[in-house]
């Protein structure tokens, strides 16, 4: 549904549609830049890797891209297929490949306008319903594209659309570009902190070196036998390597994807592991460590660290998750990479002797850590808000104009 004023075309009648030429380096011509699939991506084109390709003089005069075109990945997996970005001019004397369809702009159409229906079609699969599935590619066809009907408001209106939704891409990137600054300001911060260079005001005194088994108690896991049915889906959260790497770096575990009995705790090598103690992945995945804030029993794929009195877990953890390389380098030559509890046994560490220093520092570290969080809160709300927008503005539910 879209307002009465609005004209609905097939995008082949707003702008021209063109494929890309295949090309090869035993081809006569003059050399010139040449756009893939591989330097197209959704909403920009990377320049690092461009090949150059010979064109004759008609084929370069036709296929010659200009500022403003549109490239859309034409052969791409059913997902990416029709994945766009405006060509800004760069580089310059630059053609493209068949893999690439190419969309001019037609006197009545404001490029990034068409972008932003171009990208909506992908997102809400109207280029996958449109391809051609060959094997694992499928073909966005240039007839296809042409046939394909797009919603099309006044130009003015057009450019009204793309400016509210190019200043929500602005604030998107400025909050990535902060999101990443802090997270670079961190992992500098953990360098220093974790490592004794910078020391905190009111603390002094030589760091220990300590095996992990003088830090916490380390235990195994275990699981129940899957041919039982009744040691599954009961009341006791039951952690695995995949509830910990789903946290994506978050710190905290609080909840998991499966459940055991008592029956299956009971009748298994899994133990329960009390809270504030670290869940750290020990096979395939090494060294990705989350604190659990609830008691629960792990998987042999986990290797757990229950702290002792004289040891903050949140510095534990935030030491753990910068040893993750060693960890894996004492997997070295495995095909199936696993670290077992003799190896993080033995492995030794640095760190203050003062439990209040390992508690300063995991305090700064942890204030850190909820500046990005709330940090990526906003950028994901961001994101939702541009998505909304598109929705009701491509479809002119709300009206600029």
């Amino acid at each position: 549904m879209i307002p009465e004023d609005w004209e609905v075309v097939p995008i082949g009648k707003a702008g021209q549609v063109l494929g890309g030429r295949q090309r090869s380096p035993h081809y006569v011509g003059e050399l010139c830049k040449y756009l893939r699939v591989a330097n197209v991506f959704d909403g920009f084109i990377d320049t690092d890797d461009v090949l150059e390709m010979p064109f004759s003089v008609a084929e370069k005069e036709r296929f010659l891209l200009k500022d403003g075109d549109i490239l859309l990945n034409e052969g791409q997996s059913i997902e990416l297929v029709g994945r766009s970005a405006i060509y800004r001019g760069t580089p310059e004397d630059c053609c493209f490949q068949n893999t690439l369809v190419r969309f001019r702009a037609g006197p009545s159409v404001c490029p990034e306008f068409a972008q932003l229906v171009f990208q909506q079609y992908l997102r809400t699969g109207v280029f996958a319903s449109i391809a051609l599935q060959t094997t694992s590619i499928a073909h966005l066809g240039a007839g296809r594209l042409a046939a394909l009907k797009m919603p099309l408001p006044t130009k003015a209106e057009q450019e009204a659309i793309a400016k509210v939704l190019s200043d929500a891409d602005a604030l998107i990137e400025s909050l990535e570009q902060l999101s990443a600054k802090k997270h670079q300001i961190k992992q500098g911060a953990m360098q220093e902190l974790l490592t004794g260079q910078r020391r905190l005001p009111g603390f002094d005194g030589v760091w220990e070196v300590k095996r992990l088994e003088e830090l916490a108690e380390i235990r195994s896991g275990g699981t129940p036998s899957t041919s039982q049915a009744q040691y599954w889906d009961g009341d006791i959260l039951w952690c695995t390597p995949t509830d910990i790497t789903a946290l994506n770096g978050y710190k905290y575990l609080a909840r998991t994807s499966r459940t055991i009995s008592a029956l299956g705790l009971k009748y298994s090598s899994a133990e329960m592991i009390p809270a504030n103690s670290i869940v750290m992945t020990s096979r395939a995945t090494i060294g990705e460590c989350a604190i659990n804030q609830v008691s629960v029993p792990t998987n042999q794929g986990v290797k757990n660290f229950v702290p002792f009195e004289n040891v903050d877990v949140e510095f534990l953890y935030y030491l753990l998750v910068t040893k993750k390389q060693d960890f894996i380098s004492l997997c070295g030559g495995s095909t199936f990479l696993e670290i077992g509890k003799t190896q993080l046994a033995n492995f030794e560490v640095q760190l203050p002797s003062s439990k209040a220093e390992q508690t300063a520092i995991a305090t700064i570290l942890t204030d850190m850590d909820a500046e990005i969080a709330t940090l990526e809160e906003k950028l994901a709300k961001a994101c939702q808000l541009k998505q909304g927008m598109m929705q009701e503005l491509l479809t002119g539910r709300i009206r600029l104009v």
